[in-house]
């Protein structure tokens, strides 16, 4: 009988269910179910609507019962750092705030009134990210503190959909890394630095692998969708997850999971929470098997996705692709610059920008998706050059992942800054690594090395030269 392992991936701007198979020897996917995502402004605070997505969670479970194809697991990953918290009643406390919120905002130096940014880094190898969860529980303590009073549990966004599954808490490895609070030699919470930023150490839970069952739906659950599963933690941080889907068991492999945001790394056995590391903005996430994930955020496509949702939303990407590869100007904006992160109007941010550093400004939208996008492969360029002087090894080849893979223009860029060989694909990389968790964990995999490389066999794979 053929078995069905469900995915249910969940970025910042769409969710979907997709269903994993084996057959002939290959992963088969089929996209079941798909929903709208985003952040709401609540009295002016972006917030996310946790009921209003698990509802659609269970929506598509329904979905997978209707066509006769029940999981016999499933696993749910999301972005990182948000969380929420529970009362003793296991009732939400407050609103589930957003990453891109400003709330944020100043409570870096009131972490670093307590620990030093060096030293926090030397603790955790996480890079500084003004989202991070560590100052956004900054922010509660300052702005709400009896929320932390009355907390009982505080899970990431993914536990917290999974303990509605199946009644149990706790927290899955590569999620809670992105916090900013986990020791990355014990691969356990810090609870010394917990206690010295005043968190209540009670409310942090259990830390589990991915690849780990963690229990069945319960009753509730079992009725609304009409079948019972395991739940099985994937790696719940999307970007752990689609590392596990990189075509090749290549230990010497750069990549870039390439979505809202690009993140640009290599796997390794153990952190590297040097200063030097720490200078780079390199950051020391949780991956499979306890792994590494060695990589920096970049911002991505989020800032493509920006233009287009202001200027030409039912435009398709590999439309705007081909519109911006007709353009000839050479103007280059940092794509880290934080006027980028969360602007209310992000073709103004790059043409502000632009006007500061004395360069074209673009006026069209082709302009603007050719200076993105050029400036998307630059930094990657700059950022392959740091991965290199920081590990000691020069690359041969980048291997890009996720929905980002299949903008060629991108790519062909790619190719062009940085001088190698980009192998683009596949482009569902979260949803199919959240899948072969499940199928390791089943038995349908011996090992991820074995995954890999029925991955490589099973997806279109697209060399760039």
């Amino acid at each position: 009988m053929e078995k069905y392992f469900l995915a249910i991936d969940i970025g910042a701007s769409s969710g979907r269910h997709i269903l994993g198979s084996l057959k002939d020897g290959k992963v088969v996917l089929e996209e079941v179910y798909r929903f709208w995502n985003g952040m709401d402004n609540v009295d002016g605070t972006l917030c996310w609507d946790v009921e209003r997505l698990f509802g659609e969670i269970i929506e598509g479970m329904k979905k997978c019962a209707e066509i006769g194809k029940a999981p016999v697991s499933v696993g749910i990953d999301t972005w990182g750092v948000d969380f929420i918290l529970l009362d003793k009643n296991d009732k939400i406390i407050g609103s589930t705030v957003g990453y891109r919120d400003h709330r944020t905002d100043g409570m870096d130096e009131e972490v670093y009134r307590l620990i030093n940014e060096k030293d926090l880094y030397a603790r955790t190898g996480i890079q500084k990210a003004i989202y991070n969860t560590i100052y956004q529980l900054m922010a509660v303590k300052r702005k709400h503190p009896e929320h932390l009073e009355q907390a009982a549990a505080m899970l990431m966004i993914p536990d917290y959909f999974h303990y509605r599954l199946c009644g149990n808490k706790v927290q899955e490895y590569s999620e809670a890394t992105t916090s900013q609070l986990v020791n990355p030699v014990s691969r356990n919470w810090d609870t010394e630095l917990i206690e010295k930023l005043g968190y209540p150490k009670e409310m942090f839970q259990k830390i589990d692998m991915p690849g780990t069952a963690i229990g069945s739906l319960t009753e509730e659950i079992k009725k609304m969708v009409g079948f019972d599963c395991q739940v099985v933690l994937p790696p719940t941080h999307d970007t752990a997850s689609a590392v596990m889907a990189i075509p090749t068991n290549d230990e010497n492999t750069c990549y870039i999971s390439s979505g809202t945001w690009s993140l640009m790394g290599v796997e390794r056995a153990d952190a590297d929470c040097s200063q030097r590391s720490m200078e780079a903005n390199f950051t020391n996430e949780g991956g499979y098997n306890g792994r590494i994930t060695y990589l920096t955020n970049i911002m991505g496509l989020w800032m493509i996705q920006s233009v287009r949702g202001q200027l030409a939303p039912d435009m398709s990407y590999g439309e705007l692709c081909e519109l911006a590869s007709r353009e000839t100007i050479e103007t280059i904006v940092d794509c880290q610059d934080e006027s980028f992160l969360s602007p209310d109007d992000m073709v103004e941010a790059i043409k502000v920008y632009c006007r500061k550093t004395s360069q074209q400004v673009p006026e069209t939208l082709a302009q603007l998706a050719c200076v993105v996008y050029n400036s998307l492969a630059k930094c990657y360029a700059e950022k392959l050059h740091e991965i290199e002087k920081l590990v000691g090894i020069k690359y041969d080849k980048i291997h890009i992942i996720g929905g980002g893979s299949n903008a060629v223009y991108l790519n062909e860029l790619t190719a062009k800054y940085t001088g190698v060989p980009v192998y683009a694909g596949p482009g569902e990389a979260t949803a199919i690594g959240n899948i072969l968790a499940q199928m390791i964990q089943n038995g349908t995999f011996a090992n991820l090395a074995q995954a890999r490389e029925c991955v490589a066999k099973s997806f279109d794979i697209r060399v760039y030269k």
